[in-house]
């Protein structure tokens, strides 16, 4: 094993044993390196990559901490590795994910979501406008589905479901350019799905959202391969030209 990823290990150990806990400060670079006999080098590689995960802040002058550890910080990474997939064959996997993940969200929320979110939900299906622009209808669904994994009471599952939507976006603005109604069709779920998780119907709440996500994950099917969608890079300049950020 290479002396920097040891070093990596050693201070995930310390964290995992609770040595050292969310907001702690690390002991001063040339401590910890004699304390664990590695060379301050390799500490300071170790360091530098703990940093990257979001796991170790690195304060100038005043010293390096353990993160707050909370799951939307250290789902970050898992949504960088899932925007630098660059084919379609990945995308189908990642909706694979959400095919397994939301309908448990949604089967969550039906018991756990209160009245105020319901109704919030019911206001942004409304607030999207009769011939409203692709864009719109992208923001409405990326916030709809973030309302019910928040209302899943699952800080976790609502995080990492999260750090998966930023590859679909993409997936969503083309299927809403290219398919007739789509539009009416989201909406039209959406709404069925609100009104089994009023009813705190979990398993209709849950087959539904299934239906939902197989929906466009079919579409992605059907046209793999062809010219439209044969890579990331065409699909993301249609997101450039409708000015969407993930």
């Amino acid at each position: 094993m290479a002396v920097t990823d040891e070093a990596i290990l050693t201070i995930k150990q310390m964290i995992l044993s609770g040595e050292l806990r969310p907001g702690d400060r690390l002991p001063p670079e040339k401590e910890l390196s004699e304390r664990l006999r590695l060379s301050r080098n390799s500490m300071r590689e170790a360091v530098k990559a703990l940093e990257a995960m979001r796991i170790l802040d690195v304060r100038r002058g005043d010293g390096t901490y353990v993160t707050s550890l909370e799951p939307d910080l250290l789902n970050e990474a898992m949504s960088f590795i899932i925007e630098a997939q660059q084919d379609h064959d990945a995308i189908l996997e990642i909706f694979a994910v959400r095919r397994i993940l939301e309908p448990a969200a949604s089967a969550l929320a039906a018991t756990r979501i209160g009245e105020p979110e319901l109704e919030a939900l019911r206001r942004s299906i409304d607030s999207v406008p009769a011939d409203p622009e692709v864009d719109e209808v992208v923001a409405h669904d990326l916030a709809f589905h973030a309302a019910i994994a928040a209302g899943s009471g699952n800080r976790y599952l609502a995080s990492l479901l999260d750090s998966l939507s930023g590859r679909t976006v993409r997936a969503r603005l083309w299927r809403g350019i290219t398919e007739e109604n789509a539009t009416e069709r989201t909406l039209r779920e959406h709404t069925a799905i609100v009104d089994a998780l009023a009813a705190r119907d979990g398993a209709l709440a849950e087959a539904l959202t299934v239906s939902h996500i197989a929906g466009i994950e079919g579409w992605l099917r059907r046209w793999a391969g062809s010219e439209e969608i044969a890579g990331i890079a065409g699909i993301a300049d249609v997101a450039d030209t409708a000015q969407i950020a993930d």
